[in-house]
């Protein structure tokens, strides 16, 4: 064992897709450690907040203490991000649908821009463009007033006593807190997804629910493909013809097919992680048992089979102990591959909306199909669905990067 061990871990696929699922794991288990909110829990009253940190507004102004930083470059900074480019170009087509000369508008002189904009823009004008295209105008010239003003923003409350408006305070625009020193702030490396959940909480707890699937699905595959292969292989006779009738009735339904069927007849209300899990596990066992029995019909008469068998030892005995141990290192390499196709399985049933029911916890699937539905890839919400994609590619490349390492060591003539 100790020998074998060493063959396998002095493999480079072997190592690398180890190395890769055990930082997978890692995450799974330490990340709840820092982050104890729940995966499913909405924290943004809204859909698909990009990812960044954020900051209480009221918290920053009242409650923290503000210093005043001259940075030379936050007026353009402050610009560039309320007055981007592309909004630019718009004013300029519009002026230029209006009237004015192209060679009077440059669009890199905002002050200049501006007064043309405020001097010519009617909100009731239409010049022939669509509804939609006008209301675009109408929020960007709301959204630009004041923009070159260097006056700060004064905070008011109202009297009880007067029903009157009375200044507080004003924020300047050189104002700035610590965010250390605001009480409310949340980190959203990967922003939210269309319920207002955090990414990232939803994806650490969804890898995990995956892999359970995963797990227990290629644990039932190969338990169930391992025993018939043996027996088949093994026995012969009626046993095999038996065992490969059912195995190519199966084979001849597609076993997708098969899966989505059973999947549709339980109901949503009772497919939960684990149920989904044996379904796959059922119906993902046929290429297990076929690969198995061929293996065992090549051992089943090795001379210390037959010395076996001589011996006068059980035919239980024969199989666990003569025949198992040789074909033991391919049942992993299986239990890898069954493990890698019930995650991609579930992914595949979860799109159809056909996953597990979506009230208690997350799987990849399940988030693919979320993203899905709210048209997260049209929208160019990439947060909400590429982290999904990457992990799932990542748990499939490292389980295969590991089933091909064990080939090579387990197969002369890969090794070679």
């Amino acid at each position: 064992m100790k020998h074998t061990l060493q063959q396998v871990f002095h493999s480079g696929k072997f190592v690398t897709g180890f190395c890769i699922l055990i930082a997978i794991l890692l995450l799974i288990f330490l990340y709840p450690l820092f982050t104890t909110s729940e995966p499913l829990e909405i924290i943004g009253q809204g859909t698909f907040f990009p990812p960044g940190t954020y900051v209480n507004t009221y918290d920053s102004i009242v409650s923290s203490p503000t210093y005043m930083l001259n940075l030379k470059d936050a007026d353009a900074k402050r610009i560039a991000q309320r007055f981007p480019a592309e909004d630019r170009e718009a004013m300029k087509t519009w002026l230029v649908t209006y009237g004015i000369p192209e060679d009077q508008i440059n669009v890199d002189d905002i002050k200049a821009l501006l007064d043309l904009w405020f001097e010519y823009y009617d909100p009731n004008e239409s010049l022939g463009m669509i509804y939609a295209k006008q209301r675009y105008y109408q929020r960007l010239n709301d959204s630009i007033r004041n923009l070159l003003s260097t006056e700060g923003i004064i905070i008011a409350e109202r009297n009880p006593e007067t029903g009157e408006l009375v200044e507080t305070d004003v924020v300047n625009q050189n104002d700035y807190v610590n965010i250390n020193e605001v009480a409310n702030v949340r980190v959203l490396p990967l922003g939210t997804d269309n319920f207002g959940r955090d990414v990232l909480t939803e994806l650490v707890k969804a890898t995990g629910v995956s892999l359970q699937i995963g797990l227990i699905a290629g644990l039932i595959a190969t338990f169930i493909g391992l025993t018939l292969g043996l027996l088949s292989g093994y026995i012969g006779g009626r046993v095999d013809d038996f065992i490969m009738f059912i195995t190519n009735l199966f084979i001849v339904i597609p076993s997708f097919v098969l899966l989505i069927l059973i999947s549709f007849s339980i109901g949503q209300d009772k497919r939960g992680p684990v149920t989904i899990a044996v379904v796959i596990g059922l119906t993902s066992w046929v290429w297990t048992t076929r690969a198995v029995r061929s293996q065992v019909m090549s051992l089943r008469n090795r001379d210390h089979v037959n010395l076996s068998k001589l011996s006068g030892h059980s035919i239980f005995y024969i199989i666990t102990h003569d025949i198992f141990p040789y074909i033991a290192s391919y049942v992993v390499m299986a239990l890898i591959l069954q493990i890698s196709s019930a995650i991609l399985a579930e992914a595949s049933l979860s799109i159809l909306g056909l996953g597990p029911r979506t009230t208690e916890v997350p799987t990849l699937g399940l988030m693919m199909n979320w993203a899905m539905i709210y048209q997260a890839h049209i929208m160019g919400k990439w947060w909400a669905y590429l982290p999904v994609l990457l992990m799932i590619a990542l748990i499939s490349f490292s389980m295969n990067l590991m089933n091909t390492g064990l080939d090579q060591v387990f197969n002369p003539t890969l090794r070679e």
